[in-house]
């Protein structure tokens, strides 16, 4: 079988990404009339508010802000924000004349799912706040989500083949605020709150499907953003299970694998939906106690800024390479590229199909020692 290589791949990508973009760049004006209305309904049922004013052009919301009660401002902003369709919310301060609307600019970036990045562009604060100021890593095998995917391994893998791989997890913000606040208005924002995850990989190919290994990763992290740029900081611990029947079918001598460390990531996002990241961190509390703690990670991703107006569906891709000082810092490289679906979304979440590629020491706990390569395709869900 021929092997694919990095650089192959990424070009497959950029090229799907470039004729999508192309053909789709003129599709994304959502239909305004129904999101109009749409608004004015949740609005008059929901919260019995009623803005005769609201506009909506591009599948931007404008509302004057002399129309929204104060106390209510943020839950309205959030509520109108879910609307399937809708690219931003702009809360108008005059009220003089009727709200201008300015689309997003296509060299305008995205700081969260429909929000333009702009230096003036802050989520909904308070507890348990809807969205994430730092935006998922697409590409990282190890971000907490909830996914379904299936892996051909290339020549070498760590039990058969053909695997498949599950996540269960999330990332959590308990509460949220504008720095500073209430001495002064701020659009620079903190989150915090829990980050944990199962991921699971079976042998599609054995007796029973046979799980291989699950890992546990459970944190508790603060988020930061202002503008185009956000960090990401956390405290983890992770531990590693081989499945019984895997242990009884080859008598593997299992590692104790469990540690406990902390990371840092930064985030900027350029014009067009580019993105780039990179940061590092190490474990503190480690078994076995010959770990090597140091790592890195770095990666780019595109999110792209134009949609479909079949489905509103946008074309997404990202790499996320990582090296780490017990593997001789050799390269994990990570690819994915695929669509996104905006309006299949329940609870503030997008579904994404995605490809994949990976080269590199496994991300699968108790083999992190072992060199695999593998092709696959899956279905993730994020907030």
């Amino acid at each position: 079988m021929p092997i694919v290589t990095t650089t192959t791949l990424i070009s497959t990508i950029l090229v799907f990404t470039s004729a999508f973009c192309t053909s789709t760049a003129n599709a994304a004006i959502s239909d305004d009339s129904y999101i109009a209305g749409y608004a004015a309904g949740v609005l008059k049922h929901s919260l019995k508010i009623d803005i005769p004013s609201l506009v909506v052009r591009n599948g931007i919301i404008a509302v004057p802000a002399g129309d929204l009660p104060a106390a209510e401002r943020a839950r309205i902003v959030q509520v109108l924000s879910g609307i399937p369709g809708v690219t931003a919310v702009q809360v108008v301060e005059s009220t003089v004349q009727q709200p201008v609307i300015t689309p997003p600019a296509p060299d305008v970036a995205i700081t969260a799912e429909g929000i333009p990045a702009t230096d003036a562009a802050v989520l909904p604060t308070g507890a348990l706040p809807e969205g994430h100021l730092f935006k998922p890593l697409l590409a990282d095998p190890r971000w907490a989500h909830f996914s379904a995917a299936y892996r051909n391994y290339v020549g070498r893998d760590i039990d058969g083949n053909n695997n498949g791989a599950v996540s269960f997890g999330e990332t959590i913000p308990f509460y949220r605020a504008n720095l500073a606040q209430p001495f002064f208005r701020s659009t620079v924002q903190w989150e915090a709150g829990l980050q944990a995850a199962v991921f699971s990989d079976f042998n599609l190919g054995g007796p029973s499907s046979d799980l291989i290994n699950t890992d546990f990763i459970a944190s508790a992290y603060s988020s930061m953003r202002v503008g185009h740029f956000s960090a990401f900081a956390r405290v983890f611990h992770q531990s590693s299970h081989l499945g019984d029947e895997f242990l009884l079918r080859t008598r593997l001598q299992r590692i104790n694998l469990s540690y406990e460390g902390a990371d840092l990531r930064l985030s900027y996002e350029f014009p067009y939906g580019i993105r780039i990241y990179g940061g590092g961190g190490g474990i503190f509390h480690r078994d076995p106690s010959t770990l090597k703690p140091w790592t890195t990670q770095y990666g780019i991703e595109f999110r792209s800024p134009w949609r479909t107006r079949f489905a509103s569906m946008r074309p997404i891709a990202a790499v996320d390479v990582k090296n780490h000082e017990q593997n001789n810092w050799n390269s994990d490289v990570s690819v994915r590229a695929g669509i996104q679906f905006d309006k299949f979304g329940a609870f503030g979440r997008r579904l994404q199909f995605l490809m994949e590629y990976f080269s590199g020491n496994s991300p699968t706990g108790q083999f992190y020692i072992q060199k695999v390569e593998y092709l696959g395709i899956g279905a993730h869900y994020h907030y």
